[in-house]
């Protein structure tokens, strides 16, 4: 199982939505415009199919009270966060340093998302490093994690997003992607 968290607003929906589209793509071609989307209320389960299949748990971003009660038999953790907007990078932050603390996801794969690089106002990786203290973040975390820039909307970095749940369970590796390619 691979949870998929974040803030409301962060795109974890259309996330999942581009990622079914693009396992069933092969990884190959135009994803096309971006689906409709509505705020997740509860819980979402859906399977990606590529290599192998994959099930993603995605929470309502009204649900980080509760988080927690969801990181039993949770293998992997997909953290999304806004990467144009400061003020909600800072408050997901604390609760991502939640999610990394709990005995339940410490031996769990964490990839932290930052979506929206298609818009203007995107802090760059440079800026989110110093703003969160992201180095330190990974220095002081017992999972492994990775980090990639995306953006839902447009396709970047998705890819990378469906390798990386391939590729699990991989071995310890602590990695920062800073490229969107």
């Amino acid at each position: 199982m691979c949870l998929l968290l974040g803030a409301a607003g962060v795109g974890k929906t259309l996330l999942v939505k581009r990622l079914q589209k693009l396992s069933a793509r092969d990884c190959k071609g135009d994803l096309g415009e971006p689906p409709p989307t509505r705020p997740t209320v509860g819980t979402n389960l859906t399977d990606i199919v590529a290599q192998r299949k994959i099930t993603i748990r995605e929470l309502g971003g009204c649900m980080g009270p509760i988080w927690s009660s969801y990181c039993g038999n949770c293998h992997s953790l997909l953290f999304m966060m806004d990467a144009s907007n400061p003020t909600q990078l800072s408050a997901s932050c604390v609760q991502l340093l939640g999610l990394l603390s709990s005995e339940q996801l410490a031996e769990a794969s964490v990839l932290i998302l930052f979506n929206k690089i298609d818009l203007p106002c995107y802090m760059t990786m440079e800026e989110i490093k110093s703003l969160i203290r992201l180095p330190d973040i990974i220095a002081c975390a017992k999972q492994n994690i990775t980090t990639v820039e995306i953006s839902a909307r447009e396709g970047t970095g998705l890819a990378k997003v469906l390798q990386w749940l391939q590729d699990e369970p991989r071995s310890s590796r602590i990695s920062v992607t800073g490229n969107p390619g």
